[in-house]
């Protein structure tokens, strides 16, 4: 995902906190449930924390908490004790808070009395919103507080402020007899022996006088409104049988993760992308919509045509510094909220991404090998030739044949690959590389890209086009080759600076090079030895950065942590090279990291090895769940199956290589164009069914 600013990182807010988390809202608490005011905790809708204290108390006394449980990601519920009671040892009463998150929030409690006497209790929850928006949350920064109206009708509290963004404003409104004062609700109950009372909040944010959309009400059954579009999506999502319990576990867990991270993006009629994860990142990322989408094209194709009709439609136009707009560009992210002037570029749309644009062209291709109809490709056709022009003309910005990146503005992020912490690219010495600089792993996707325009050129019967892309693309993998390549050191430089100079570090970034297959045949060997490594390797991952490196942190964001995607891209890499042996024990590792995180990957974990630590350690502030680490399973799992359909020209590549952990194995109902497929694995067999008459079944050629 990269980092969300030009300088610091998010904040830390701690391994005991709960997310709950709906499309562009998302709830922050502690184990009981509380928002403790002056943390990074809240309720947030779009950009915006409309909630920065919401704390319960029993007879003026905080809950004790219990534990927590898990229905959905868009849910927590917190169980907890109350008080004791003068003269008596354990408490009586049991407090259960259930909360659920879409378009704002509703919560129940439920208050069990587990006496054989009357209990009377008062039951206080205080509630504040400084409407603070997320990059000021993320950096923890001092400010002064915005002015907030309070008005109190009843059973009803609203708060509200405005700012050049416009206006916000929260309402809290109890449906069971509460008295709201000025910042609380208060609730007093006579509950009968062994009986419980029930008591039930809703938090509706609204945007400039418009209340949020969302599927929760006081009234009916909140956890089945709650549940009913993820319900609707796991209709659609294949199934999978398999002795594994891991994988069964972490395929289902990152199903449930995408589910909730879709996001609708206001066209009519809606249009779905996923954002790139939680907390911090609930909007838009081109290169993490972009990739995302790639890895969910066997499970849900439509999150790929709408994230490009969407990147589509915000595609640069003018020449802005400030934003980074450039004609044909691909933005790197959308904002929204009061605080948009905080953002990079300072304003709602940034486009400093130097991959997401090749990335978009790649996608295009990627989904109508899949099945998107050839109308809906032609649809997007202009804007991949506008993207091709953007690479040619604004991208290779010195006319040199690679594509590099320098900001335009303080404003902008210094890296703009997916490593873009402002340290993220060094030499072995740990000297920051100058820029402009080109990526490896750019060039790699700009390769993609020309080929795949040119695939869909011939497709469609433009053969000059398809001829001069495919030209391109040989001439650019003949200069990688020659100017990227270390021949001493058995790979390839992380990039070359504003001197064309390698920039020699051993670095993850080469696994992408496998990838694309910009890699000669002859040195796929070699980057996979490096990439298995004790240097590379954590036993759980492959890091970002080799720990012979003098920039090597393990406890970094971009230098040697290890994050679940680029592994997952590192075993897709050495699939389409036939160096299964290596691309097996990278996803056993990875496997396994997920099997001791209780079954979620999150967006990245530190790079300790693991004969340091036997479990694995999550980075400080991932995000969690997040998009890319919760779509590198199936990435990884499609790569170890050699599954890619190419149905334009009516064929499928299957050749599964799972290692003999992982079978036997049946997934059902991968949709394959209008088809849907089902595969079936053995330790010594394997059967697809479903395939269309006239789809030849090919096996895979290595690179």
């Amino acid at each position: 995902m990269g980092a969300w600013s030009s300088g610091a990182g998010p904040a830390q807010l701690g391994p005991a906190v709960v997310t709950a988390v709906e499309g562009v809202s998302f709830c922050i608490s502690d184990r009981s449930g509380d928002i403790r005011p002056g943390s990074g905790q809240g309720l947030f809708h779009q950009d915006t924390r409309f909630i920065n204290a919401w704390n319960l108390t029993v007879d003026g006394r905080p809950v004790s908490p219990l534990a927590v449980h898990r229905p959905g990601p868009y849910a927590a519920i917190f169980v907890g004790q109350g008080p004791s009671a003068p003269g008596v040892a354990d408490s009586t009463l049991l407090v259960v808070r259930e909360r659920y998150v879409s378009g704002g929030m509703v919560e129940r409690i439920t208050v069990v009395n587990l006496s054989n006497r009357i209990a009377r209790v008062q039951i206080g929850l205080a509630i504040d919103a400084d409407f603070a928006g997320l990059f000021e949350v993320k950096e923890g920064r001092g400010r002064r507080r915005r002015a907030v109206r309070r008005s109190v009708d009843q059973a009803t509290v609203r708060l509200a402020t405005a700012g050049t963004n416009g206006r916000r404003a929260v309402v809290i409104t109890d449906g069971d007899g509460g008295v709201a004062a000025d910042d609380r609700l208060l609730w007093h109950l006579t509950i009968a022996a062994r009986a419980e009372a029930v008591i039930r909040v809703q938090v509706r944010p609204e945007v400039d006088d418009v209340p949020a959309p969302g599927r929760l009400a006081l009234d009916g059954p909140i956890a089945e409104h709650a549940a009913a579009d993820l319900t609707a999506w796991r209709r659609r999502l294949p199934r999978m049988r398999t002795s594994n319990a891991v994988v069964r576990s972490l395929f289902c867990t990152s199903l449930e993760d995408l589910g909730a991270l879709r996001i609708p993006d206001g066209h009519r009629p809606p249009r779905t992308v996923v954002a790139a994860g939680a907390p911090w990142f609930m909007t838009l990322f081109g290169r993490d919509s972009l990739l995302t989408s790639w890895m969910l094209l066997p499970i849900d194709r439509s999150i790929a045509a709408g994230t490009l009709r969407v990147l589509a439609d915000l595609q640069g136009r003018n020449v802005d510094t400030v934003t980074e707009e450039e004609p044909g560009r691909i933005l790197h992210e959308v904002r929204s909220g009061l605080d948009a002037r905080a953002a990079l570029g300072g304003g709602t749309v940034y486009y400093g991404s130097i991959d997401a644009t090749p990335l978009f062209v790649m996608l295009l291709d990627q989904a109508h090998r899949w099945g998107m109809p050839d109308g809906e490709v032609q649809d997007l056709i202009g804007h991949a030739d506008r993207a091709i022009d953007w690479i040619q003309r604004y991208g290779d910005r010195d006319s040199d044949g690679y594509v590099e990146y320098q900001r335009a503005t303080d404003r902008g992020l210094v890296n703009q690959g997916w490593k873009d912490s402002f340290d993220a690219i060094s030499g072995a010495d740990g000297t920051l590389a100058e820029p402009p600089i080109a990526l490896a792993e750019v060039q790699g996707y700009v390769y993609a890209a020309y080929r795949a325009r040119a695939r869909l050129a011939a497709h469609f019967e433009d053969s000059a086009t398809a001829a001069d892309l495919a030209a391109r693309a040989a001439d650019l993998r003949g200069r990688f080759n020659r100017d990227f390549w270390l021949p001493d050191q058995g790979f390839y430089a992380l990039a070359l600076d504003r001197d064309k100079r390698p920039v020699e570090a051993l670095a993850s970034n080469m696994a992408h090079c496998l990838w694309t297959g910009i890699v000669d045949r002859d040195k796929a060997p070699l980057v996979a030895d490096h990439l298995t490594s004790p240097a590379m390797f954590s036993g759980f991952g492959v890091r970002t950065l080799a720990a012979t490196m003098g920039a090597y942190n393990p406890v970094s964001y971009h230098n040697g942590s290890v994050w679940p995607h680029d592994t997952a891209i590192a075993v897709a890499g050495l699939m389409r090279y036939g160096l299964v042996q290596h691309a097996q024990r990278i996803a056993l590792g990875l496997i396994d990291a997920a099997a001791r995180l209780g079954g979620r990957l999150p967006e990245l974990l530190c790079g300790f090895d693991r004969s340091q630590f036997a479990d694995p350690i999550p980075y400080p502030t991932s995000c969690s769940p997040q998009a890319w680490a919760a779509a590198a399973p199936l990435l990884m799992l499609r790569s170890l199956l050699r599954f890619e359909p190419d149905l334009p020209q009516h064929t499928i590549t299957c050749q599964p290589a799972l290692p003999a952990e992982l079978t036997p194995m049946r997934i059902s109902g991968v949709a394959v164009g209008l088809d849907a497929v089902s595969l079936t694995v053995r330790r010594r067999d394997w059967r697809l069914d479903g395939v269309a008459d006239g789809v030849r079944l090919d096996r895979p050629t290595p690179e």
